[in-house]
């Protein structure tokens, strides 16, 4: 069987964090990593057009520390030269995996046939998936950013973010879905992915169409997983899992190789254990968590960490006050002055 990489190495059962633009990004992922780490991580997405151009500000969500390993890093995009680049780009980043999102529903992605956009597309999607493998491949083999003539600004924002010299290992690439575009089509959909032989597919049981609204159809998750039995494919599913437990019942139940835990990790990176925090546990994290957002991201505004701050702090009483004034914060200093005071106050 051909080696999928780090995939081969995770032990049972398999439980990552699934990636979301604007959620998971390398503050969080640190986070998580320190209170429960998963089986393995993805970054936020990030487009292959913009990045192939020149655009340096997006490597932000490529930022990630060797705590997080295994570390995948998720790209989107139709244009084949920008999707190689980018993956090359994430190879030499030193990059446990290229992950290529086929399942974001947002309208501005999916109508430019990204993201769910290409489930309407399985020729364009099988072509996108060979030019991702071929970068691992040319990567392997000693391909250099240079010789791709990938933009000399990029190449140096690259060789700032990582300096090391880069592992020229095969890396492997997977794929993050949904069942269907307005639809269920998942068993013919998985079967065109299945052709080009991906590492991974992960699948979120819900169609385009319905977004995030209405269960996800972990009926459709099973048959899919079925399908790809005997593939050398793994088959992750997606959608509406609230706990550890509740991940190995569906591992058990529907036949997956393993799960992807996504909202419900919302305020909780403690998920991963099983672990029920208390007031305190959420106080602290939450103000470590503001200090690392300003560590890691100095380039972002502190308003893209208020939604974290929010997820925090409920559940007591008087919680909803103390949101309002966490929405106004613009610095970690704003926020242990606030949870300082709740903390002193509990006591």
């Amino acid at each position: 069987m051909v080696s999928r990489g780090f995939w081969d190495a995770l032990p049972d059962p398999i439980i990552g964090l699934s990636p979301m633009d604007g959620v998971t990004d390398a503050p969080f992922r640190s986070i998580v990593a320190k209170t429960g780490k998963p089986s393995f991580m993805i970054t936020e997405f990030v487009n292959v057009e913009g990045l192939s151009r020149g655009a340096t500000s997006l490597l932000s969500a490529f930022k990630y520390s060797e705590a997080e390993r295994p570390i995948v890093a998720q790209i989107y995009g139709i244009e084949e030269d920008s999707l190689y680049n980018s993956a090359l780009i994430a190879a030499h980043l030193g990059f446990d995996g290229i992950d290529l999102n086929m399942g974001c529903p947002a309208r501005k992605v999916a109508r430019r046939g990204s993201g769910a956009g290409l489930i309407a597309m399985p020729e364009t999607a099988k072509k996108l998936i060979r030019i991702a493998k071929r970068a691992a491949e040319d990567f392997a083999e000693g391909m250099t950013l240079e010789k791709a003539k990938i933009r000399p600004k990029i190449i140096k924002a690259v060789k700032l973010l990582h300096p090391e010299k880069p592992d020229r290992r095969l890396i492997p690439v997977s794929v993050k879905t949904r069942i269907g575009y307005d639809a269920p089509t998942h068993k013919k959909w998985i079967g065109e992915l299945l052709k080009e032989s991906p590492a991974a597919i992960s699948l979120h049981g819900r169609t385009l169409k319905q977004m995030y609204s209405g269960r996800a159809d972990w009926n459709a998750i099973g048959e899919a997983a079925e399908i790809c039995k005997g593939s050398g494919t793994l088959l992750l599913g997606n959608g509406d899992i609230t706990s550890v437990e509740d991940a190995k019942e569906k591992i058990k139940t529907y036949g997956v190789d393993g799960v992807l835990i996504g909202r419900a990790v919302y305020g909780n990176p403690w998920i991963f254990t099983g672990k029920e925090p208390d007031l305190s546990d959420r106080i602290q994290i939450a103000i470590e968590h503001s200090r690392l957002y300003e560590e890691i991201m100095p380039e972002r505004h502190f308003w893209n960490m208020r939604k974290h701050l929010a997820w925090y702090v409920k559940g007591f009483p008087g919680a909803g006050e103390v949101r309002k004034k966490l929405m106004k914060t613009d610095s970690s200093k704003d926020v242990e002055e606030i949870l300082g005071g709740l903390m002193e106050a509990g006591k």
